[in-house]
């Protein structure tokens, strides 16, 4: 494995970041231990979890499966860099929700104690709060780094702007900002690639890709059909949507030899400031098959290709103007 720097960063990372928003709902503890421990064998040393994740309001399920496998020791915490998020609904009071100091403060404390840690290596803001201010964001994440309950920031679902106000803001204060952004990123959405991979890239910020197979869409599913899998029933819909391009794109991996998935997942690899991709496997599988990813490499030609069958963007304002 050849680790990466997380945006400007010094932490080192995995070019794949383990997701495990499975784990609980999807996938049970058992698998999910087996799943995490074949991860740190192959050398995958970033995971990713939210507070919301579990389908239980206020539980923080999939939080708590990672506490009781980093409870069994073997250094499995000391080799995990873990990256948790907050903004959602934990309950039905008030504050229980977005990013006011006192829910950062409280969900932080609880996510620690979900996950059996005394600190979190990177923590994200899972979306925008337009009601709380940047100042009243950066004082409340100020406080925990004093604290050491935290090591560094991050954000998910920001616009450019969003992040550009974020950094500006960090460095009135002389804080050091956000490391990372979790963006909505594949070959069928493309639309970051407008303003807030630019932003990312400018200020040094790595962005973490999410649903980067579209919802399974680009991991093979005509190939699935074909063999008689069935799709979920979103999935059709989209399918009948993109279908002449996800026709187009898997004879495209048919001729590289190479799994959609894993096409998908190196195409990404080469966008400006991608540091690493969200993988969500459900099996061990899954995960193991995944690794292929780190051996493809995409010349201009296949890179062309792709962008002939996925059609993507130029920075803003060149994009749609001169």
């Amino acid at each position: 494995m050849e680790y990466v720097n997380l945006g400007r960063s010094g932490l080192q990372v995995s070019p794949l970041c383990l997701g495990t928003m499975n784990f609980g709902p999807e996938t049970s503890e058992e698998d999910s231990f087996a799943i995490m421990d074949k991860a740190h064998e192959l050398g995958i040393n970033f995971f990713d979890t939210a507070n919301v994740y579990g389908r239980k309001k206020g539980e923080g399920v999939t939080e708590q499966i990672l506490g009781r496998w980093f409870a069994q020791g073997g250094g499995r915490r000391e080799r995990t860099v873990i990256a948790t998020k907050l903004y959602g609904d934990m309950g039905d009071w008030p504050n229980e929700k977005r990013l006011s100091a006192l829910n950062i403060r409280r969900a932080c404390d609880a996510s620690l104690k979900r996950m059996q840690t005394d600190y979190i290596d990177i923590y994200q803001a899972h979306h925008i709060d337009r009601n709380t201010p940047f100042e009243e964001f950066w004082e409340a994440m100020e406080v925990l780094r004093q604290q050491g309950k935290i090591l560094y920031v991050g954000s998910s679902n920001f616009a450019g702007w969003h992040i550009a106000k974020a950094q500006e803001t960090a460095a009135k204060r002389n804080f050091t900002g956000l490391v990372s952004e979790q963006s909505h990123y594949n070959l069928l959405t493309r639309a970051v690639e407008l303003e807030v991979l630019p932003a990312c890239e400018d200020y040094g910020v790595g962005v973490i890709p999410w649903s980067p197979l579209a919802g399974g869409l680009l991991g093979g599913v005509l190939r699935k059909i074909d063999k008689g899998r069935s799709a979920a029933e979103h999935m059709v819909t989209q399918l009948e949507k993109h279908r002449d391009k996800i026709e187009q794109y898997e004879k495209f991996c048919d001729g590289l030899g190479e799994d959609p998935a894993n096409v998908a997942l190196a195409w990404l690899l080469k966008q400006r400031a991608v540091t690493a991709p969200i993988i969500g496997p459900r099996t061990m599988e899954q995960l193991e098959g995944t690794m292929r990813v780190l051996e493809i490499d995409l010349d201009g030609a296949a890179l062309a290709r792709i962008d002939e069958i996925f059609p993507g963007h130029r920075t803003a304002p060149e994009d749609y103007a001169w």
